[in-house]
Order: C-alpha cells, then structure tokens, then sequence
C-alpha cells in the first residue's frame, strides 16, 4: 500500500468526477479521496469542484476540517 504517494495538481484536477471516476480534493497537502460521499457525486459540492486544493476555501464552509477526518488520505499533494 502507498498510503502517501505524491500527487501533482495535474493529478489532482484529473480526479475531479468528470474525467475518472475518483473524486479527490486536496487540503493542507494532504490529498484525499472523497469518492465514496454522496455530497461529492458528480465532483461537486455546492460551489466547491473536485480535483483541486480546497485549503483557502474552507474558510466559507459552514463546517470545520474536521469533515476531512471522515476520509482517507491517498496522498500528498506536490
């Protein structure tokens, strides 16, 4: 298992639920695979797309990036 590959942003943006069927975002570096939440089918949830670094957006999530710990982390974003 390589639990923390390097992932390029080109990478990322192809992991975007258009272009493969995963659905990654990236947050503090860490990439996750969000793939499995119904509130990222087809690589969006409400104004935010898969396949990019949500890091500056979170600041408008009415959540916490706690939400994050209910995902795993395939990687690190480079």
């Amino acid at each position: 298992m390589n639990a923390f590959q390097e992932i390029t942003r080109t990478q990322l943006a192809l992991r975007n639920g258009q272009d493969k069927p995963e659905v990654w975002v990236a947050y503090k570096g860490n990439v996750f695979d969000v793939s499995s939440s119904r509130l990222w089918r087809e690589g969006k949830h409400y104004e935010h797309w898969a396949g990019q670094d949500l890091t500056d957006e979170l600041i408008d999530a009415p959540h916490t990036d706690e939400v994050f710990s209910k995902f795993k982390v395939i990687g690190k974003l480079i």
